[in-house]
């Protein structure tokens, strides 16, 4: 895999590599099989522009459907559809966001044989979807997916989400990073628009956006434990209800201004269908009812 890494980065056209199903031969929570979080380091250390994420919602999500595990995640279950890298607040995902690393998460169907059919899978965008900021152009979309311009849903929760966070009139989205003066702390405008379904979903629902989090975490720089998969900074800073959000044209916006911000940070959104204040380890619960969707991070540079 290294080896392959290495030769990739010297690619006229360098390809991506994101691994997937990452937690399916976990035996158990923080307990990691065939993918570790050394060998994200070590792949992302080598090819930064290559190795860069992994799927935060696998494949198979309609297991629970014909009495399967979600995923196909049989020795530990994901969280909300999540793998657990991803899902665990403050967790792997969040442990590489805090070393600065530019690491992304996705969403696919994996689609061998269709639920209906005896398999254990939806059709490709019937409930997982990757959304990314490009233009109708593979090279574009290739750039949105190695930039980090994108985000994952599930179950058509939300049709669109935008996240960005600004400073003095300046502003960055998703994968971008903005640069604020703040040696006695600066305040960080965080902006979430998001776009509820205009109709059913594939299984025929109107489904709602019942909480949205916003949640942030330090960056601290490289960690000296290669195995290190938590980040203690990480918390949910807010979280907002029907409420807290208001309507403008066909989108919600959310508004927050995280206040003196004196280190460098990153700032990601997820929001649900439930009332779960964590994503609980999936059952057999349908997939329908328990939806879920994350943003990438914006990143927070103090100078």
């Amino acid at each position: 895999m290294i080896e392959f890494l290495k030769a990739a980065t010297t690619m006229d056209r360098k390809p991506l590599v994101l691994a997937h199903h990452a937690s399916r031969s976990a035996p158990g929570l923080g307990v990691y099989g065939q993918d570790t979080p050394r060998e994200f380091r070590n792949g992302n250390d080598v090819a930064p522009d290559v190795y860069v994420g992994f799927e935060g919602a696998p494949g198979h999500q309609a297991g629970p459907l014909v009495g399967g595990a979600r995923g196909g995640y049989g020795n530990h279950p994901t969280y909300g559809g999540f793998d657990q890298m991803t899902a665990r607040l403050g967790g792997l995902w969040d442990a590489l966001l805090g070393e600065g690393r530019r690491w992304w998460i996705t969403a696919t169907s994996d689609s061998h044989v269709h639920w209906t059919r005896g398999g254990s899978d939806f059709w490709p965008g019937e409930y997982s979807k990757t959304y990314v900021m490009a233009r109708q152009d593979y090279a574009d979309v290739m750039d949105g997916l190695r930039n980090g311009r994108v985000w994952v849903g599930t179950g058509d929760l939300v049709t669109s989400l935008d996240l960005t966070a600004g400073n003095r009139g300046r502003s960055a989205a998703m994968g971008e990073t903005l640069t604020v003066s703040g040696r006695n702390g600066a305040d960080v405008d965080v902006e979430i628009r998001f776009r509820p379904l205009d109709g059913e979903n594939g299984n025929g629902d109107r489904p709602e956006v019942r909480r949205v989090d916003l949640i942030t975490g330090g960056i601290t720089g490289p960690s000296a434990d290669r195995d290190a998969d938590t980040n203690p900074t990480t918390k949910v800073v807010a979280r907002f209800g029907p409420n807290d959000w208001r309507r403008q044209g066909k989108e919600y916006v959310i508004r927050h201004t995280l206040r003196d911000v004196d280190g460098d940070m990153y700032a990601r959104v997820r929001g649900t269908s439930t009332d779960e204040a964590e994503p609980a380890a999936d059952g057999l619960e349908s997939p329908w009812e328990d939806l879920w969707f994350y943003s990438n991070p914006v990143f927070v540079s103090v100078r």
